[in-house]
């Protein structure tokens, strides 16, 4: 290459020419972080109620288990069992008459089956008011509350309720409110 060629291409990046090297301003930078706060904070409250749907649905599944299942192991054991919801706790308590004697019958009073089983992982789900139901081996159900069935348990989280009733024959049914 002549020297004269050598020189045009030195000056040719002195002049500015040649690209600076690539990178993000200060400005840029702020302006991401800003509209990224700002996505954020929109997208709070939507994620927030979101979850408290996620544990209403299982407070309400885990609701409807417990009772298809107690109805289940009345029936199949031959005793009458209790299901106690308080709305103080987010716990049940399972009680049975135990089969005593011979010839093998139910006892006359009610014994508790382990201890008090939660039915919700969140302490901020309440429970609308304490039931107990009481399944008889025939399949049927009564409660402690006042007048015919069905029976109904009202669970609620921030503003988000389910209507769980229980029919006298023990049909389960769950309804959002």
């Amino acid at each position: 290459m002549s020297l004269e060629k050598q020189l045009r291409s030195r000056n040719h990046r002195r002049s500015g020419l040649v690209r600076p090297a690539s990178g993000f301003t200060l400005i840029e930078m702020v302006v991401v972080v800003a509209i990224v706060l700002i996505i954020s904070a929109m997208a709070m409250p939507m994620a927030r109620n979101m979850i408290r749907s996620y544990r209403l649905n299982a407070a309400a599944s885990s609701i409807s288990g417990a009772i298809q299942s107690t109805r289940y192991q009345a029936i199949m054991v031959g005793c009458p069992y209790t299901l106690a919801f308080t709305s103080t706790s987010i716990n049940y308590q399972l009680a049975t008459q135990n089969i005593t004697g011979t010839p093998p019958a139910c006892a006359s009073t009610y014994s508790n089956v382990g201890g008090a089983v939660p039915w919700s992982t969140s302490n901020e789900i309440s429970l609308s008011s304490s039931v107990t139901l009481t399944f008889n081996p025939s399949g049927t159900v009564t409660s402690n509350q006042t007048g015919a069935p069905p029976t109904t348990l009202t669970i609620g989280v921030g503003g988000m309720s389910k209507v769980i009733t229980v029919s006298g024959v023990g049909y389960v049914s769950t309804i959002s409110k």
